[in-house]
């Protein structure tokens, strides 16, 4: 039964991180793209660390794979939001159906 638990979060792990490569190529913007490649990517790899530390049931590799589920959390969402507003900055192009751009009247130059 743990093997069919560890082999289904390897496998949702890995077919997230390639509907993330997907959303890469196929987004139109860089806000969209970052969008996508954060979410995806970061349930992505926890998902695969988890079957990592299930694999091993060592208290040293749980403890690993814990630190990395955190620090993906804690890093990916502000790495994405500074790429993001950096892109916006240097004058990114938005993609032409975006509705509200509410960075626009804060920082029109």
């Amino acid at each position: 039964m743990i093997d069919f638990i560890k082999g289904v979060f390897v496998l949702s792990g890995a077919s997230l991180m390639l509907l993330a490569a997907l959303g890469l190529l196929r987004l139109p913007d860089l806000l969209t793209r970052m969008h996508a490649t954060t979410k995806a990517a970061a349930l992505g790899v926890i998902l695969i660390m988890l079957a990592v530390a299930m694999h091993f049931a060592e208290v040293g590799v749980a403890a690993r794979a814990l630190a990395i589920i955190i620090f993906i959390l804690m890093t990916a969402p502000v790495a994405a939001h500074v790429i993001g507003r950096a892109g916006y900055f240097v004058g990114s192009k938005l993609w032409s159906g975006t509705v509200k751009d509410e960075l626009r009247p804060n920082y029109d130059p």
